[in-house]
């Protein structure tokens, strides 16, 4: 009888390789927010696949790089801080930039790693076939990776056989969670983040990324599949509110309706969402917003 497989797989990167992107492929649903915008993802997102022979714990990250100030450097110390005690290491790269300075002080980071490496280059749909050869070779020289894997994350180009190598790097083990358990995330901080993904994507240009959510209710009606939600946009300055707001109210509806379909299938119910916008200039500083928004531990 072959035995069973468990373990941590820690998601590791600079900004907007695809990460979270390739952790929801793997799970076969979104349990970590997506877009354009780098650094969407603020801290440890963790996401359950269960297999029959194999439970694979995967663990996606903050992107790691120099810029930014004590936010950030948060984010940073959250992603470097998730390679203590995972069974892997999955370190993602892009095809088209493989290796920028972030990616250099990433390698530094996982020379002191003891656990396997697995190197995914992401992103090859954007590039010609013949470049991957010499960026495989270089990388080869860099670190003793267990593995060189080339995928898209998006088009699902080796994501099975990405699967299939992780399961066989994963030591012996029971299944450490429930099987029908996706993440451990709980339930307003995901609704949170789905709004805040609906923001990032309807005023992407206009507002940083500086911009948080906290979910002030979550109650289901009494004899109705319908859920009242209420939540409240933070931002930095007043200008910000005001883009977010739109004329009369018309962003901030846009927002709403963008989310409430996504906090639905979350929920199993339909979904009553009431939105906020207030300016708080300090959240990005203040330990206190920083816990109370689930970005640092209490």
């Amino acid at each position: 009888m072959n035995s069973h497989k468990s373990g941590f797989i820690a998601i590791i990167g600079r900004p907007n390789v695809g990460k979270s992107t390739l952790m929801n492929r793997l799970l076969g649903q979104k349990v970590s927010i997506v877009s354009p915008r780098p650094q969407t993802t603020r801290t440890k997102v963790m996401g359950i696949k269960s297999l029959p022979a194999a439970q694979l714990i995967f663990l996606d990250t903050p992107g790691i790089d120099k810029s930014g100030g004590y936010f950030h450097r948060l984010m940073v110390k959250t992603a470097t801080n998730s390679l203590e005690g995972a069974d892997l290491i999955l370190w993602i790269v892009e095809a088209p930039d493989p290796f920028s300075q972030a990616d250099k002080l990433i390698m530094e980071i996982l020379k002191r790693v003891t656990s396997p490496i697995l190197l995914t280059i992401n992103k090859v749909d954007l590039v010609e076939k013949e470049s991957l050869l010499p960026t495989i070779d270089r990388f080869r020289g860099l670190l003793p990776f267990a593995e060189i894997v080339p995928i898209s994350a998006v088009a699902g180009d080796n994501v099975v056989l990405l699967e299939s190598l992780l399961v066989q790097y994963l030591p012996e083990g029971p299944p450490l969670y429930p099987v029908d358990q996706l993440t451990d995330q709980p339930e307003r901080f995901t609704i949170a983040e789905l709004i805040r993904e609906r923001v990032f994507r309807s005023v992407y240009q206009e507002i940083p990324y500086a911009v948080a959510v906290q979910v002030e209710k979550v109650k289901a009606r009494e004899g109705r599949a319908l859920t009242d939600v209420a939540a409240t946009i933070y931002v930095e300055k007043d200008s910000q509110k005001a883009i977010i707001i739109g004329r009369g109210g018309s962003m901030l509806k846009r927002i709403g309706e963008s989310a409430r379909p996504e906090i639905e299938k979350l929920l199993g119910t339909q979904v009553f969402l009431k939105l906020w916008v207030k300016v708080r200039s300090d959240w990005q500083k203040d330990d206190e917003a920083l816990k109370r928004l689930g970005y640092l531990q209490a």
